[in-house]
């Protein structure tokens, strides 16, 4: 009898000390850049090598985004992943479950959570949207150089922010061009790390072929432009290694 109450102990004793406790799993997402299947990296900054589907040469000089309520929490959350300055591009979440989850983000943020000035970092880094646009914040600042139907290498600003209609200044009108991004079911385990890939060259071509030679510059008051770029992004992000 005594012997089976040591076993029993025993074996307590190894999967208490085995097994993840509830909550205490961490996990790493990892954001990684591409365009069209090659990684991208700090060396391919400001080189005029990748090309559109219009058929533009452009180089990429700053990427920087935001996504938000990113669904393996359960809190509201927003994080700023600055490609080119090389910051943000991981993301440790700590305090999970060993279990399934569905793994969802916001690219932008919500009409409910773009309120102006309220998030101290985002200010300091300037990613805030003039007052004449509504205020709140960016999406998306993406910034490079194209080579134009004259082969002149001009500046790009494709920086999406909630779409604005300013035809009346006193009387704007906002439509919210955030989007949810649904990358399916991911089995977390313990120091899992999750990959999520953005593939730049979508924002240029699918389902609108985007022309740099009509719309380069001046693109947030743009509501139209606005518009393509929300659904264009929706085929950017995809899921990358998991494990």
């Amino acid at each position: 009898m005594k012997n089976n109450i040591a076993f029993l102990c025993f074996l307590m004793l190894l999967f208490s000390s085995c097994s993840p406790k509830e909550e205490d799993i961490s996990v790493v997402v990892n954001f990684t850049h591409h365009w069209n299947g090659k990684v991208l990296s700090n060396q391919d900054l400001n080189q005029l090598k990748f090309t559109t589907e219009n058929g533009e040469n452009i180089s990429v000089e700053k990427l920087r985004y935001l996504i938000s309520d990113l669904s393996l929490t359960d809190f509201k959350n927003y994080h700023l992943i600055n490609f080119h300055e090389n910051t943000g591009t991981s993301l440790s979440i700590s305090g999970l479950a060993e279990n399934r989850y569905h793994l969802t983000f916001r690219f932008g943020f919500s009409d409910q959570d773009n309120t102006d000035g309220i998030y101290k970092d985002l200010n300091s880094v300037s990613f805030g949207v003039p007052t004449m646009l509504g205020g709140g914040y960016h999406y998306m600042q993406f910034d490079g150089k194209y080579r134009n139907d004259n082969n002149d290498a001009l500046g790009f600003n494709y920086h999406a922010i909630r779409a604005v209609d300013n035809t009346d200044p006193d009387n704007l009108k906002f439509e919210d061009t955030s989007f949810e991004v649904d990358l399916g079911s991911v089995l977390i385990t313990n120091n899992a790390k999750i990959e999520i890939k953005m593939n730049l060259a979508e924002w240029f071509k699918n389902p609108n072929t985007w022309n740099l030679n009509e719309l380069n510059t001046v693109l947030m008051p743009n509501f139209q432009a606005q518009k393509i770029m929300r659904d264009n992004g929706k085929t950017v992000f995809s899921l990358g290694i998991v494990n």
